[in-house]
């Protein structure tokens, strides 16, 4: 619940502190005091969107902090934690403001959020009842939202749901298949004829390469041969022979090398170079005699290379690019000729999910009708206590037009406000006033089915009077026993069932008005109930009146 509310720089107030507690809470004050903010704060936190317009004339910005208890293992907890912030003793700070220039930020538990993310953990612990909810009371979809909340059937909605996207999926990919057969087909087309012209050519892994290497020693197979041949006999088979003057060298070394072990050194290192020199002399001559200048061979190379040559141009830079291309090719065709054999499965599948998800959608039809029938004879019976006798709810689930993710059904609210008339949705056959006293029946017969702590109700009490009004203070008292509920009414049939009462107070210097907020012992709640009967605090009739109120209030409590 919410534990207080700070509010600086908003609209007509200046500076004001709501501290709350448990039960019911009203908020009085005279029109135009800025009872409005207190609400319009709590739908700022709850991700409204901000204007400039609301930030005080003069003031920088405009600033909403609101303390809640929480419980640490609640899902509003989790959330918080996701988004980095803590929570204090089990307090959660909620902030929200809006810079002069319009700029909006929102933090939680000590961090900055999106407003977004903001706007969903408040969600999870306050609702706000205003004017404009009565008018989404009207909307199809919150109508079947509040009947699937009563009944219980989340979990029913939520598999329905699942088996309806999964359905939506399996027919896309159908209709996606369907779409581009034609496509399919080329695409095979090209696939088989690329894989056609490789395994005509058979390559091999580095082939390629290979080719080019043996192309290269054939075509210059008699400069090889001379360049060999040539060498060798420089260094073994002239008379000058590199080998022999090794020899010549090796022999004066050795003459004196057993007076110095350095010398020694040198003349064996000297011999080993004439053991390699000998040796690379006979390898020379060796390399000779292997080079073949074989034109027909060098012929049938140049042929390879050339069938090599449009498959590197086609398929890749190299051959085992190629390769991986057919590797590809062929598993691409193998799914692109089986686009078949899915469509078959696919037609299977979709005819088995509608059927599952026809049969689940079938049985939460049910339960929505069970469950309409509960909510329209509870909310009928509330409506008889909020002076409404002759008035009957009735909730009726048809079937839609098409298949949805809900389900089957279309839910409607009726109200027949009077006997004899007919039934008509709820937000064309009421007035302002019974519609104010429709959303309070439906809250009181939801309390056990709502999560949320807070429920803020703002003017709902409008257009209601007399004996209906103090029947619309005992439903908001006995909401306020199992919920934090906070109430902005201009009512003193409805004030006087207030557990706790505050009151916003307009003060004026020169051209700046600024609002505040002060709480009321019972002596100020008289004062403030007999101006809301009678215009006048010393009144001492509108006096009277009012401490009967609070006595009846009180008994009724």
């Amino acid at each position: 619940m919410i534990v207080s509310l700070s509010l600086s720089g908003l609209g007509v107030i200046d500076e004001a502190d709501l501290e709350l507690g448990p039960g019911l809470t009203v908020l009085t004050g005279e029109t135009g005091a800025g009872k409005t903010m207190v609400v319009t704060s709590l739908q700022l936190l709850m991700g409204q969107r901000a204007s400039s317009d609301l930030v005080r004339a003069g003031a920088s910005r405009a600033r909403v902090t609101a303390y809640l208890e929480v419980d640490p293992k609640s899902p509003a907890a989790e959330r918080v934690a996701e988004a980095g912030g803590e929570l204090d003793d089990d307090l959660l700070t909620a902030v929200r403001t809006i810079a002069a220039e319009g700029r909006s930020r929102g933090s939680l538990g000590g961090v900055a959020v999106p407003v977004g993310v903001l706007g969903e953990v408040m969600a999870d612990l306050v609702a706000v009842h205003g004017q404009r909810d009565q008018g989404r009371l009207a909307e199809p979809v919150r109508q079947r939202e509040l009947l699937d909340r009563f009944g219980g059937l989340a979990s029913s909605v939520d598999e329905v749901g699942r088996l309806h996207a999964r359905l939506r999926a399996l027919k896309a990919e159908r209709d996606d298949l369907r779409a581009h057969d034609t496509q399919r087909l080329r695409e095979a087309e090209t696939l088989r004829f690329g894989l056609a012209e490789i395994s005509a050519v058979s390559p091999t892994p580095d082939e390629d390469k290979l080719l080019q290497a043996d192309e290269q020693r054939l075509a210059h197979a008699v400069e090889l041969k001379q360049a060999a041949f040539s060498t060798a006999t420089t260094l073994s088979d002239d008379d000058r022979a590199i080998v022999a003057q090794l020899a010549d060298l090796q022999r004066t070394l050795d003459a004196a090398r057993e007076h110095d072990p350095n010398l020694a050194a040198l003349a064996d290192r000297l011999s080993e170079v004439g053991y390699l020199v000998s040796d690379l002399a006979s390898d020379l001559i060796s390399y000779a005699g292997s080079v073949d200048a074989d034109p027909g061979l060098l012929a049938q190379l140049q042929d390879r290379r050339a069938a090599l040559a449009p498959l590197l141009r086609k398929y890749g830079p190299d051959m085992s690019q190629v390769l991986l291309w057919a590797a590809e090719a062929e598993q691409r065709l193998a799914e692109v000729g089986g686009a078949d054999d899915r469509l078959d499965a696919l037609d299977s599948e979709i005819d088995s999910a509608t059927s599952e998800w026809l049969q689940l959608a079938t049985a939460l039809s049910e339960q929505r009708a069970t469950a309409a029938a509960v909510l329209s004879a509870a909310v009928t019976s509330e409506l008889s206590a909020l002076a409404m006798p002759d008035a009957e709810f009735s909730v009726e689930v048809r079937r839609g037009p098409t298949p949805m993710a809900s389900g089957l059904d279309d839910v409607l609210f009726l109200l027949r406000p009077h006997r004899g008339s007919d039934f008509i949705a709820v937000h064309r056959g009421a007035s302002g006033g019974e519609l104010s006293r429709v959303m309070l029946a439906l809250e009181v017969v939801l309390t056990d089915a709502d999560p949320v702590a807070t429920l803020v109700f703002d003017e709902v009490d409008a257009g209601v009077g007399g004996s209906a009004a103090v029947e619309v203070g005992r439903r908001l008292a006995r909401l306020a026993r199992q919920r934090q509920v906070l109430v902005v009414t201009h009512l003193p049939q409805v004030a006087a069932f207030a557990d706790h009462h505050w009151v916003v107070q307009k003060s004026t210097s020169g051209d700046v008005t600024s609002s505040g907020l002060r709480s009321l012992d019972d002596d100020s709640r008289v004062k403030e109930l007999t101006r809301m009967l009678a215009g006048l605090t010393e009144s001492s009739s509108g006096q009277a009146h009012a401490e009967e109120l609070l006595s009846v209030a009180r008994a009724a409590r």
